[in-house]
């Protein structure tokens, strides 16, 4: 039995693995596939070569320059149905329209274990990859261009991740679908170090939990960062510039860290916070916004400290009757349009912000009442409540403001798969 169980580890062993030239012709793709052994190495040689193919063991898919793999229009070009499977160095491009069957470039099934699909260019396709059920799987340093002949909301996802611990998705360059990232029902996943441009969401999360978003650039997105209906979620040192709707939404996300952050200019809201509890919302600046941050449906338990809010039109949206303390241990948030003073010197203003009164929630409820902004009465109960803090309604109140704001850059981007 020794014996046996060494001669069927040197069988399987990579050492014994061929290294094969699969040619640019008809069959000849599917036909290496069929023949090849555990592990061997399948060249792609320069040309067109016909999709729509399973991989059923495990092996390495690598094309030379110029190598394409063309779907023939249904299904998807590549389906994986084997753990421990590569696939590097193509273009691929040619999958089906159907959202039934998640038409891809690349398909990772749920056995496609520890597979690595890097270096690619998957162009026009339905979905990019969709990690599908496969543990372990990593999806780095790709460029994954969608389909640009559907309205956004019929496009698919740059890469759908479903069911699928321990993903690794870095490094992707991915533009023109629906949304950049998309994880449902999945837990423990990485995302960092990816570029979204024009898509619905850079990052959308629907039930995924202890996971990480980190380091990525969303650039001129409806939304950039999506997390809902999860928990346990890392948000750390990401960039939204220019993305229309929201930088960051939390919509019921709890006991998640949202650090080190920022986003800059075009953003109707540059976070927005509903329904989300016990979060910590942490050194992240918020910048060129129509409102900096809104707050509402019920948040509670929720830490905000160090935060920047840099010319926003309005800095903070809340209602509610409330007082909300926006600080931590004694360090609050920079408010830009707060004319502060600190004459200890220690770098906490010596008066308390509270960027909203009682005209705020006036005009928030009725937007026509913005036409008596001007009016004398208007004047009076605005100077009121700012000699008699009494008077306001509850609301935010930031109790130690910071003099100096948390400087955060748009992070590098050269692509690259993280090593």
């Amino acid at each position: 039995m020794l014996r046996a169980g060494l001669a069927l580890a040197l069988i399987a062993s990579p050492a014994l693995a061929a290294e094969r030239e699969v040619p640019a012709r008809p069959g000849a793709l599917a036909a290496a596939i069929e023949a090849a052994g555990t592990g061997d190495v399948l060249l792609l040689a320069p040309g067109t070569h016909e999709g729509g193919v399973e991989i059923d063991r495990p092996l390495v898919l690598r094309g030379r320059a110029g190598a394409v793999i063309a779907g023939p229009g249904t299904g998807s070009v590549i389906s994986v149905l084997a753990p421990d499977v590569e696939i590097g160095g193509l273009e691929i491009r040619g999958s089906g329209s159907s959202h039934e069957t998640i038409d891809s470039g690349i398909r990772l099934g749920r056995k496609a274990a520890r597979a690595l699909v890097r270096g690619n260019r998957l162009l026009g396709n339905l979905h990019g990859v969709d990690i599908h059920g496969a543990r372990n799987a990593r999806v780095a340093g790709n460029v994954i261009e969608g389909r640009r002949d559907h309205r956004v909301n019929a496009r698919g996802n740059g890469v759908y991740v479903w069911n699928a611990p321990g993903a690794v998705v870095e490094g992707n360059d991915i533009r023109w679908g629906r949304d950049g990232i998309f994880v449902n029902t999945s837990k423990k996943n990485i995302f960092r170090n990816n570029r979204f441009r024009d898509l619905r969401f850079a990052v959308h999360y629907m039930y995924a939990h202890s996971s990480t978003v980190e380091g990525n650039l969303s650039i001129g997105n409806d939304l950039g960062y999506a997390i809902m209906y999860s928990k346990r979620v890392k948000v750390l040192g990401n960039a939204s510039v220019g993305d229309a709707e929201h930088g960051i939404m939390l919509n019921y996300a709890n006991s998640s860290k949202v650090r080190g952050n920022l986003v800059l200019d075009g953003a109707n809201r540059c976070a927005f916070i509903y329904n989300a509890h016990k979060n910590r919302i942490e050194d992240n600046r918020f910048e060129g916004c129509a409102i900096g941050i809104h707050f509402t449906a019920g948040s509670e338990r929720n830490a905000i400290s160090g935060n920047a809010f840099i010319a926003n039109r309005t800095q903070v949206k809340y209602a509610g009757t409330r007082w909300m303390d926006w600080s931590e241990k004694g360090r609050g948030n920079h408010w830009s349009d707060f004319a502060a003073f600190d004459l200890d010197g220690d770098g906490i203003a010596d008066a308390p912000y509270r960027p909203n009164d009682a005209m705020d929630h006036v005009l928030w409820r009725q937007p026509a009442a913005k036409w008596l902004l001007g009016a004398p009465a208007v004047q009076l109960v605005r100077w009121a409540q700012a000699a008699f803090p009494a008077l306001l309604p509850g609301g935010v109140i930031d109790s130690h403001p910071l003099m100096r704001p948390v400087e955060v850059r748009v992070p590098g981007w050269g692509g690259g798969d993280g090593g």
